[in-house]
């Protein structure tokens, strides 16, 4: 029985059902010996106190997309078959340009909550080693015959850790949201992908590429970039990439793209930080040099000291003491051409929740849309 689906929901409430009348009708009615009563009664109780937090448990869950599946939750699957050392820029030597076609198999996506047009894949990446499922939804103007010979720009979406790929179209509707807003023309038109960022059994992998542990910078600036742009019209230069993520995935999204110009042209960072120490299951975060290079503040500093600041315009929004300051530590290190734009978010806007960023989903589209182009 799938860990989100409804027939696992609706199971563990009528559960709770029992648990709650079977004490009602049988406290009293309970024969035997007094520690038998005892032992039969405590075992109701535990029952019962079980249950409720499984269905809390189902409720935050589903809510948030925290976990797809029981291999998720468990720790029990696998999704490194190899993490070779691919050196600085994640390639191992090798070359995109020289790299086949990946062309994969695409079916609708599996959970009905993440709205219509979202579909879904299956990718072994080729580079990093890492396999997992990849969301795309496609802007309403994609099939359009008036745009059959657009390339559309792409946005990465990153989940907070532990976080499901299907957050950003489940808990945070970002399809739903966007398709009138595109139909209208009051947002460019974005072909929205999200990959899986849940790569090993607790632990969150930062975004970095670990020789012998993971590679999962190279499965998303790489693998899943490309295989994206040998199945849909996506432009494949940098000015048509960009990454939006919350939490621990703001994180990914500032330091992958400052630490790849030549990939990404923008990212949005949503009550992210800067330090990854600060998320306390961060394998980047337990390594004191991985803690210092994947820092977006560090990678920063170590391009406008080499006199090359990235071509990279990042919005950080947050709160204060979840995010500002994380958005305004960058904003005075940025030399042209680096922007940072920094939103301030209300205290009382609603915490560090879906729901905050949910909100924010129109206005980062609207100013992703002034960072990157569509190729005619």
């Amino acid at each position: 029985m799938s860990l989100t689906g409804t027939p696992f929901f609706l199971t563990s409430i009528a559960l709770l059902i029992v648990a709650v009348v079977l004490p009602l009708g049988l406290w009293g009615r309970i024969a035997g010996p007094r520690l038998v009563r005892t032992l039969a009664r405590l075992l109701m109780l535990l029952f019962a106190q079980v249950t409720a937090i499984t269905v809390v448990f189902v409720l935050v869950n589903n809510a948030n997309n925290l976990y797809d599946t029981w291999g998720d939750l468990l720790g029990t699957d696998s999704h490194v078959q190899a993490a070779q050392d691919l050196g600085p820029d994640g390639m191992g030597g090798r070359k995109i340009k020289d790299e086949p076609k990946q062309i994969q198999h695409f079916r609708p996506a599996d959970d009905p909550r993440m709205g219509t047009g979202v579909r879904m894949t299956d990718l072994q990446g080729r580079i990093s080693g890492v396999s997992g499922e990849v969301y795309v939804w496609l802007p309403p103007q994609y099939d359009d015959p008036a745009y059959r010979h657009t390339k559309f720009p792409v946005v990465e979406l990153l989940p907070g850790y532990p976080g499901s790929a299907k957050a950003w179209f489940g808990s945070l509707h970002a399809g739903e949201q966007l398709r009138p807003l595109m139909q209208r023309g009051e947002i460019k038109p974005f072909i929205l992908v999200s990959a899986r960022t849940n790569l090993l059994t607790g632990a969150d992998t930062g975004c970095v590429n670990i020789p012998g542990k993971v590679n999962a910078d190279s499965w998303l600036t790489v693998d899943v970039r490309k295989m994206v742009i040998d199945n849909f019209r996506a432009g494949d230069k940098p000015d048509s990439w960009a990454l939006a993520g919350y939490s621990a995935g703001a994180h990914c999204a500032a330091k992958l793209a400052l630490s790849h110009p030549d990939r990404y042209r923008a990212a949005v960072a949503m009550s992210g930080y800067n330090d990854p120490a600060l998320e306390p299951d961060s394998l980047a975060g337990k390594d004191p040099q991985l803690r210092v290079r994947s820092n977006p503040m560090h990678i920063l500093q170590t391009a406008n000291a080499a006199g090359r600041p990235p071509r990279t315009a990042l919005y950080v929004s947050g709160a204060a003491g979840d995010g500002y300051q994380a958005g305004i530590g960058l904003r005075q290190l940025a030399k042209r051409p680096t922007t940072v734009t920094v939103q301030q978010i209300s205290a009382n806007a609603g915490g560090h929740t879906t729901a905050v960023w949910r909100n924010q989903v129109p206005e980062i589209f609207r100013w992703l849309g002034r960072q990157v182009r569509v190729t005619p």
